[in-house]
């Protein structure tokens, strides 16, 4: 089922990011006849080091602040071509309010900006869009780096399950509306005490050698399955890749030396406890990828 055309909303914090998400979130509106709306969210409490930001005439002034941002950021869309069909200046925590603003308008998809923190710093103060990624009712696209330009390179990597088949009816109606490259990546996963303990399996060879053919063989099945239902769909693959090893390396890996201009992933939406012990794929390729990343899941 095609998530296209939809309501597209863009969260904006007038960052060097956000003028990246804003860039993509206008291509990508104009490109699916969707509809595109721009949120600003002014945080709040303001200041718990300066009592002077609950003071009224001075949150008066940072609304107005707010708001002149968030129509800076609508006429630079409309300046270069883009149409924005409903702006919304929102006070509150950002993620919840950007999540709570998508379910208002019904939005399809949320597009925001990432300022990439690295790993460490990232579970300690955690971010706006790993967030946002896990607690919205769409999906959500995080830009960062670069905006996405039409026509692209798009990659879709897929598991066979049922969220990877809602990331490939995405990325393949993206591809055949902007006449972009469509590529599907599989990757066979070795068991974690493989890469926990290699020198074990390096000294039996023969052992080695059929975990990584059971891998690989496993990685080609659900490949073809998953092409041939693009195919049978009206979906163009420029390639099908098959490989082995940790699923995120592999991805960002193969997406930077295609020159992939987007990356689709499935989420299946796993609680904050159960993420932060076991990790997911679509968290560390949100994370590292060197372009854009759609992040897929069936709507709640």
């Amino acid at each position: 089922m095609s998530i296209f055309p939809t309501k597209i909303l863009l969260a904006t914090d007038g960052s060097k990011e956000a003028g990246l998400a804003a860039e993509t979130a206008s291509q990508v509106a104009r490109q699916t006849n969707s509809e595109l709306h721009v949120v600003y969210v002014l945080a709040q409490p303001l200041d718990t080091q300066d009592p002077s930001s609950f003071e009224p005439e001075v949150r008066l002034r940072m609304e107005e602040g707010a708001r002149a941002r968030l129509e800076d950021e609508v006429r630079g869309i409309e300046s270069s071509g883009g149409q924005v069909a409903g702006s919304h200046l929102a006070l509150g925590r950002p993620d919840a309010r950007i999540v709570e603003e998508a379910e208002g308008i019904g939005a399809g998809l949320i597009v925001l900006g990432s300022r990439g923190f690295g790993p460490v710093r990232q579970t300690l103060v955690g971010s706006v869009s790993d967030s946002v990624v896990r607690h919205a009712h769409c999906p959500v696209m995080v830009v960062r780096a670069e905006a996405l330009a039409f026509p692209a390179r798009i990659l879709l990597a897929t598991d066979g399950s049922e969220e990877a088949d809602l990331a490939a009816s995405a990325a393949s109606d993206l591809a055949k509306s902007t006449g972009s490259e469509l590529h599907v990546v599989c990757v066979g996963h070795m068991p974690r005490v493989f890469y926990e303990s290699p020198a074990a399996f390096m000294l039996d060879v023969d052992l080695h050698s059929r975990m990584e053919e059971d891998a690989e063989r496993a990685a080609r099945t659900t490949l073809e399955e998953q092409v041939r239902k693009l195919k049978e769909a009206g979906g163009e693959v420029a390639e099908a890749h098959a490989r082995v090893g940790h699923p995120d390396t592999e991805i960002v890996g193969l997406a930077g030396r295609l020159g992939a201009g987007l990356i689709v992933v499935g989420s299946r939406g796993l609680g904050p406890l159960r993420r932060a012990l076991m990790g997911s794929v679509s968290d560390s390729v949100v994370r590292h990828a060197p372009c854009p990343v759609l992040v897929v899941r069936p709507e709640r």
